[in-house]
């Protein structure tokens, strides 16, 4: 919590009533303009203290009417009423006058634009005029511009200007060769439009000016005026939003009008809206940058008008918090470094709103504001202005000026006593070893308090000031001057610091002894005194313990530079020593001026560093920790994300330590801690720090929300302070119930000095506050052996304790430290049977959770067992917990929204507890709910039959309906219950009456007409017994009594209504009928049909055979199958092989698994067997009616038929299920199916099945498919087939040769027959020599004619030479054809003019072959050419050229080729 010291400024006597006020925006200068009747008008400067600055001081004869200071340099603007202007400079007090006659009327208008370059004045008369002003502070000449308006100006602001560029950063990247930075600083462009840098643009200003009848101008640097919107009214205030580019217009009427500005100029109104509250001048009216509009006018309540989000409210005060009821509020200002928002009232008060912002669980961020405790004052206040970097607060009421200025609260615990400031001059104490309450008054504002068993030592800033307990009293014992920036206080002696150096005073401030740091270890600005140490922090980040047990100070350690060991150290925040001296506890401020989120352990010791990181809620890796890995890993979610904010060490107990902590996101102010405590919850977490186990978390406990903040810790206790909520004159009052808390929970009335301090018990001491030191120690070591595991340590810590109420309190740490084990001892030594017990009924448990709960509900712990049951998710036990501590409405919640499946469970118990309350309009509803209002309503009202029958009509439920007939039924109100009856459609009640009544006429037709079965059998029953025997067998067979209706038709011989009602029945009836017709001989078709529908087959089959019903036997045999008895399958399919239906004879066969015998049959009477046959004839491996052989000779006989059927897809299935692939590839090669030969050879991989493909494939035209060609190849390869290979490709020579004439390629194949040989000649023997020998003839024949070809282009006469040598070859054909060869040599002689050599070429070529077509071999040019020389005409069929088609080539090219030869070459010898 912080209070606001107020500083009364020391005004000259001639001034008189402060009218105005003016702070500067960054240095803690205030202005303030004061009217006095008899001087006139002066201004005055004073510093933040309220010192007056006399060379600043301004008067005149008259008053002054606006003061604005220079936004950097400490330069006021005052503008007075007779239009007089004047700059008054800081602190020499120079006057400069603006030029005279500017300005003849009062000034209205003083405003600076951003940088402060320039500066507007106006005035009543409408004149407005604009000044340059110089880095400097001083006025340029004369006026910039001038403007005439002729109606009083009312407001002006300037327009945001682009933020200007870094000279700086522009020169470096001139430097580094930017081209746009250069451009800058460029004159020769500046004609170009490429911007010349300079100061002076940086302004481009354009200013708005109101004016009193409702008119905004425009107006910039230049002197252009543009009118720019109206307004109805008087411009009260003019607001501008650079974000939305928008211009807000208040009035006078408060009539809020925005307006969306271009970027030509022109404003667009977006809206108009009159605000609620008083109008008038005297509306105090303050703009936020988050665009809030805030406005008093003397009401009781503050407006707010939220322009971004469309929303408007309303603050007010709290008569809680010290306020007077009917107190008004005067005038606002708004600070947004600390989001405070400030109002002074006309009672002298000031009231305070904290801005708090809040995200729900839908991520909305709403704002909040929290009323704080007020600051009294005098007066009627009538400005406030928050103002300076310091961020100080001016407030001005009729009787003087003061300035606040926030200070966190003191506050100091020490040896049983507690010091908490509570006004500036104030302090409240608090003696817990005699449970006296004191308080302290001082002249002077208390900056620091410090205190001891018999002393209070206060420091001012100045001043330290002694006092000394003497009675009820304090008095003062010392006092002495210092400017200290730090105190501590031991015994008797004061501690306070200079540069590089730690004083030790007496109380009368002797300087006892200097403990000298010297320059690198920096000045001492931290002082922590626990117990006889001194734990002192530099600015240097150093570190240093003295033992104070001695007559005088002596270290325990060298200074410790705590930056060497800490990264991103910034400054030292906080540093606390342990009891005994051994811990150092630090707390860090980062580089980036953020809290560090960890809290460092130094061990003076072991000089040794080790932290605890609040942001991941885990100890530095490698320290030791508690053996319940389970409970840390459990109390990691709650530590995480936070860092602490203050630190203490336990008083007496060395080992103890605890710090505050509280969330990252929180906002921390380091002026006052008590913001960031009050946004968010605070976590107070305990740990016990040893050398030999490091780090141990003790406990975690959440900080009370009524109390302000952790004071200390001393063993059994916490020390907290309290909350200020009420200050009104001199009574204080803390948060409701918090008094006396350590003695007793009922908080006493109200006294004048509040309690502050208050003590809440450690968790292992809650019930044994006041325990000796002996059970205190003893506590204390079973609660630190228990952390670190060591069970066998904490038992003999506690041994000799008989006292229940500490074994209860041990059982309680075991709920916190999860200890079951432990807890079953402590209930043993507290005699707890019931508690036992129901721990050990709660290990059926899973969740460790509930089996804690249990123990914590047992021992009365009901938050901690209901956190437990929430944390493991048992929301059915937590139900259940509710219910039994009463707790209703949480019963029901967690029912409805986590514990469904018990909902309706939950309803009823609390339905019956409200009814034992006597709640039974509630409880209804709740049995409602449940669902079983049908029979707890009727039990609950029985005793008001009016209510009962009233509900029972309003809910219209059928079974109330009923059960209510029921009753009135039972009171012999047949015609009342026949009417609920008929209302609950219960059909078989209303007949049951109407036969009671004898009225069974209308209750046939109720039951004929509902069809209800029930009370179609009642009415059955009762014409059975009139022996009205056709009526009770309707009935009974509308009953679906179909067994009743059966025995009275046998009964009466009804023959033929009993076929029909024995079909509709079951097995058993269809049965006994049917015996009943065979008995009787007569109907034996029914018989039979009677016997098959009820499932006895072999029966009706034996009956149809014995009585030949050979249509019954068509009926009966399409029912059997496989599971059927196969002398019956047997005998039926002799009955259709008799009578000509073979395939149904057959399929009998099958299912009789007579399987060669339907085969037979299938041969024998040409039956086509399908698919659908096969696969039933089709025996799976490992059946026991076939062998192995035995399945495989039926599968072959199988396929053998279909190949006999021609089916050859299904012979090659079967055969292939038999084994016999051999057998199934001739069946497929029978289908001519290429692709599924193809595949087939594929999955089959067989030598012989590959070479029965190829030669299948051989068959096709494998010249135009490729694909074919390919195969081919491949399977022969595959197939070790190398002759057939060999000759596959002498095939395909061959074709080249006769259709395309490419004896290139048909050499390449020829030479791949020829490497297949060689291969076949190496397994083989000698046998391939002789086709080897013809093949290499063949060969060299190719070889050389392709040669002659190719040498024809380069020596056409040895081409031709060795043409004419290969026509003497005597086997040239069929290597070579000898066409080919004529027809080369025919081509070259025409194509020479040789036509005689030509003509004699192709004769000889006829000669040789008189059947030949010349055509083939001789192109048509060729021969027309040489035909025309002859004058002979070749006839048309000689002549007949056929076209080569040379595109069609064979389709394995190269590339296949050299791939099969090596697969080939591949293949194993």
């Amino acid at each position: 919590m912080a209070v606001y010291f107020d500083h009364r400024v020391e005004a000259p006597d001639s001034s008189g009533t402060a009218v105005l006020l003016a702070w500067h925006s960054s240095q803690p200068l205030l202005a303030v303009g004061s009217v006095s009747p008899a001087s006139g008008g002066s201004v005055d400067i004073y510093l933040q203290h309220g010192e007056h600055v006399e060379l600043c001081h301004v008067e005149r004869g008259f008053s002054p009417a606006l003061l604005r200071w220079h936004p950097t340099k400490p330069l006021l603007a005052v503008g007075w009423e007779t239009g007089e202007t004047l700059l008054l400079t800081h602190p020499h007090g120079e006057h400069t006058p603006l030029p005279p006659n500017t300005h003849t009327a009062c000034i209205t208008l003083l405003e600076w634009s951003f940088t402060g370059a320039r500066l507007v004045t106006g005035d009543q008369a409408g004149v407005l005029a604009m000044w340059k002003v110089d880095a400097r502070g001083r006025l340029h000449g004369n006026h910039l511009t001038k403007q005439q308006y002729n109606k009083p100006l009312t407001n002006c602001i300037f327009r945001p200007t682009p933020p200007a560029e870094d000279v700086s950063k522009l020169a470096k990247a001139a430097v580094s060769g930017d081209e746009d930075a250069l451009d800058k600083f460029n004159w020769r462009k500046a004609s170009k439009g490429g911007g010349v840098w300079s100061p002076g643009s940086q302004e481009g200003l354009t200013i708005y000016a109101s004016t009193a009848d409702g008119c905004v101008f425009s107006v910039d640097d230049r002197g252009r005026s543009v009118p720019l919107l109206t307004v109805e009214g008087r411009v009260q205030k003019l607001f501008y939003s650079e974000r939305r580019a928008m211009l807000a217009v208040v009035t006078d009427s408060l009539l809020l009008s925005q307006f969306s500005l271009g970027p030509e100029g022109g404003a667009q109104e977006l809206s108009k809206v009159k605000l609620s509250g008083r109008g008038g001048q005297n509306a105090d009216i303050v703009w936020t940058e988050s665009g809030l509009l805030i406005t008093a006018s003397g009401e009781q309540l503050i407006r707010l008008w939220d322009l971004e989000r469309d929303d408007n409210y309303v603050l007010s005060l709290d008569e809680n918090l010290g306020f007077e009821k009917g107190e008004l509020l005067n005038c606002v200002s708004y600070c947004p470094a600390k989001e405070v928002l400030a109002a002074g009232t006309n009672r002298g008060r000031v009231a305070l709103w904290q801005m708090v912002t809040v995200t729900n669980q839908k991520g909305d961020i709403k704002t909040q504001w929290r009323l704080q405790t007020p600051t009294e004052l005098e007066g009627n206040i009538s400005q406030l202005q928050w103002g300076s970097s310091l961020h100080l607060l001016a407030v001005c009421s009729t009787s003087s000026v003061l300035i606040l200025s926030e200070h966190v609260m003191c506050s100091h615990y020490s040896q049983q006593v507690a010091a908490v400031q509570l006004t500036p001059t104030q302090l409240s104490l608090t003696y817990f070893s005699t449970d006296t309450h004191l308080t302290l008054r001082t002249d002077t504002h208390i900056r620091a308090v410090q205190v001891a068993k018999d002393t209070v030592t206060v420091w001012d800033g100045r001043c330290v000031t002694v006092y000394e307990v003497s009675g009820q009293a304090l008095r003062s014992t010392g006092s002495f001057q210092c400017d200290s920036v730090a105190l501590a206080v031991h015994e008797e002696n004061i501690y306070t610091v200079e540069p590089n150096r730690v004083q030790v005073r007496t109380p009368q401030g002797t300087v006892k002894q200097l403990l000298v740091f010297s320059e690198a270890e920096g000045n001492p600005i931290l002082l922590n005194v626990c117990r006889s140490y001194l734990a002192v922090g530099t600015d240097a980040a150093h570190v240093r313990v003295f033992d104070l047990t001695r007559r005088e100070a002596k270290p325990l350690c060298n200074a410790k530079n705590m930056a060497e060991l800490i990264p991103d150290l910034g400054a030292l925040r906080s540093v606390k020593c342990s009891a005994n001296g051994n811990q150092v506890s630090i707390l860090i401020t980062q580089i980036n001026g953020r809290p560090d989120h960890r809290v460092y352990f130094y061990d003076v010791e072991m000089d040794t560093l080790s932290h605890f990181d609040f942001f991941t809620g885990r100890p530095l890796s490698g320290l030791s920790q508690s053996d319940d890995g389970q409970r840390s890993r459990d109390n990691e979610p709650e530590l995480a994300s936070r860092y602490p904010v203050s630190q203490f060490w336990d008083d007496s107990e060395p080992r103890l330590f605890v710090c505050e902590t509280v969330h990252v996101n929180s906002e921390f102010h380091h002026a006052s801690q008590s913001h960031a405590t009050d946004k968010v919850d605070v976590l107070v977490v305990t740990f016990f720090v040893t050398q030999e186990h490091g780090l141990l978390l003790q406990d975690t406990q959440p900080k009370p929300p009524a109390l302000q903040g952790l004071l200390g810790l001393d063993t059994p206790y916490y020390y907290y302070t309290c909350k200020l909520l009420f200050r009104r004159g001199g009574v204080f009052l803390a948060d409701p119930g918090e008094q006396n808390m350590d003695s007793d929970n009922a908080p006493p009335a109200a006294p004048p000095s509040p309690h502050m301090v208050v003590r809440r018990a450690l968790r292992d001491f809650v019930g044994l506050e006041s325990c000796d030191k002996q059970t205190r120690d003893a506590m204390l070591n079973f609660s630190f052996y228990l952390t670190i595991g060591d069970m066998d340590e904490a038992f003999r810590a506690i041994k000799l304790i008989k006292s229940e109420a500490v074994w209860e309190n041990m059982a309680r740490m075991c709920v916190k430290s999860r200890r079951l084990d432990v807890a079953r001892v402590c209930l043993g030594n507290m005699g707890s049977a019931r508690a036992a017990r129901a721990l050990r009924e709660a290990e059926k448990e899973p969740e460790l959770e509930a089996r804690i709960a249990v123990l914590a509900t047992q021992l009365g712990m009901l938050d901690e067992a209901e956190r437990l049951y929430q944390s493991c998710g048992r929301f059915d036990l937590l139900n259940k917990f509710y219910q039994a501590a009463g707790q209703w409405q949480q019963a029901v919640e967690t029912a409805e929204t986590h514990d469904r499946i018990h909902l309706r469970t939950t309803y009823y118990n609390y339905a019956q507890h409200l009814e034992a309350l006597g709640d039974k309009s509630l409880a209804l509803t709740y049995y409602e709910r449940s669902d079983t209002h049908r029979f707890e309503v009727p039990r609950m009202l029985m005793e008001d039959n009016l209510s009962l029958e009233i509900y029972i009509n309003k809910m219209k439920d059928k079974s109330l309906y009923k059960w209510w007939g029921h009753y009135l039924e039972s009171q012999s109100e047949m015609e009342s219950a026949l009417r609920y009856y008929d209302h609950a459609q219960d059909y078989l009640s209303q007949v049951r009456v109407l036969c009671y009544v004898g009225n069974i006429q209308k209750a046939s037709e109720i039951a004929n007409e509902t069809g209800n079965r029930a009370a179609s059998y009642h009415v059955a029953r009762q014409y059975e017994g009139q022996e009205k025997i056709s009526q009770a067998v309707h009935f009974y067979t509308r009953a679906q009594a179909y067994n009743n209706a059966i025995r009275l038709c046998k009964e009466n011989n009804m023959d033929e209504q009993l076929m029909n009602l024995a079909l509709l029945s079951n097995p058993e009836d269809m049965m006994d009928t049917a015996c009943y017709y065979e008995e009787k001989g007569a109907h034996m078709d029914r018989a039979v049909m009677l016997y098959h529908k009820a499932g006895h087959v072999s029966k009706a089959l034996e009956l149809a055979f014995a009585t030949e019903q050979f249509g019954a036997l068509q009926l009966i045999a399409e029912d059997l199958n496989e599971n059927s008895d196969p002398a019956l399958l047997a005998r039926c399919s002799d009955f259709f092989i008799k009578h000509s239906q073979y395939q149904k004879a057959v399929e009998l066969l099958v299912a009789a698994k007579k399987y060669h015998d339907a085969l037979q049959l299938c041969l024998d009477q040409n039956l086509t067997i399908t698919e659908d046959l096969a696969e039933s004839m089709t025996v799976s491996r490992g059946s026991a009616h076939l062998t192995e052989v035995e399945r495989k000779e039926l599968l072959e006989q199988i396929a053998d038929c279909c190949m006999r059927q021609g089916n050859y897809h299904l012979a090659t299935k079967k055969y292939t299920q038999a084994g016999k692939k051999a057998h199934a590839m001739r069946a497929l090669l029978k289908s001519g199916d290429t692709e599924k030969i193809v595949f087939f050879a594929g999955v089959s991989r067989q030598r012989d099945i590959y070479v029965m493909a190829a030669n299948y494939l051989q068959s096709l035209d494998w010249r135009k498919d490729p694909e074919i060609m390919k195969n081919i190849i491949s399977f022969y390869t595959k197939g070790r087939a190398l002759d057939l290979l060999a000759g596959f490709y002498e095939a395909c020579a061959q074709v080249e040769i006769d259709d395309y004439q490419n004896y290139e390629k048909a050499f390449g194949a020829l030479s791949e027959a020829c490497k297949c040989l060689n291969k076949a000649k190496s397994r083989s023997g000698d046998e391939t020599d002789q086709r080897l020998a013809e093949l290499t003839q063949r060969l060299a024949l190719i070889k050389r004619f392709i040669q002659a070809r190719r040498l024809y282009e380069e020596d056409p006469a040895a081409a031709v030479l060795e043409c004419e040598s290969l026509l003497e070859e005597d086997d040239l054909d069929p290597a070579v054809r000898v066409g080919d060869v004529f027809g080369f040599l025919v081509e070259h002689q025409c194509q020479h003019g040789n036509y005689q050599k030509a003509w004699a070429s192709l004769e000889e070529l006829r000669r040789l072959y008189p059947s030949v077509n010349v055509g083939l071999y001789v192109s048509q040019q060729s021969l027309e050419a040489l035909q025309n020389a002859a004058g002979i005409r070749l006839r048309h069929g000689d002549a007949t050229h056929t076209r080569r088609d040379t595109d069609n080539t064979l389709a394995h090219n190269g590339e296949d080729e050299e791939e099969e030869v090596e697969e080939d070459e591949n293949l194993d010898d």
